[in-house]
């Protein structure tokens, strides 16, 4: 699973590793917005994504939808250096041991890997 290190100086989740993506536009779908922040962060552009996410949480007032891509065209690079200070390819093994951005990460993440 690709993850992103946001910066420590960030306002919100500082020094932390998160999923790639970020806000929804208004008047914007989920999925375009996925589409729009993996080519802002990433420079990929996501294989059609069909369906509803895999997975939405809400917590601390927020509300995270999660898609699971498996196909994109470009190659995955920190595009977003403002944001995020290195990606990451993790295996579910690493996970415990990353600070991840909120505590509920840890067994969707597993989940998502199993």
């Amino acid at each position: 699973m690709l993850l992103c290190h946001r910066r420590p100086g960030r306002t919100h989740y500082p020094d932390v590793w998160d999923l790639p993506g970020g806000h929804v536009e208004e008047g914007e779908q989920t999925v375009d917005a996925l589409v729009r922040e993996l080519a802002e962060e990433l420079g990929i552009i996501p294989e059609p994504v069909e369906g509803p996410p895999w997975l939405t949480l809400t917590a601390d007032g927020l509300q995270l939808d999660v898609y699971l891509v498996d196909r994109w065209r470009g190659e995955p690079r920190n595009v977003a250096v403002d944001e995020h200070d290195a990606i990451r390819w993790v295996g579910v093994n690493e996970l415990a041991d990353l600070d991840l951005a909120h505590v509920s990460y840890l067994p969707m993440l597993r989940g998502a890997l199993a």
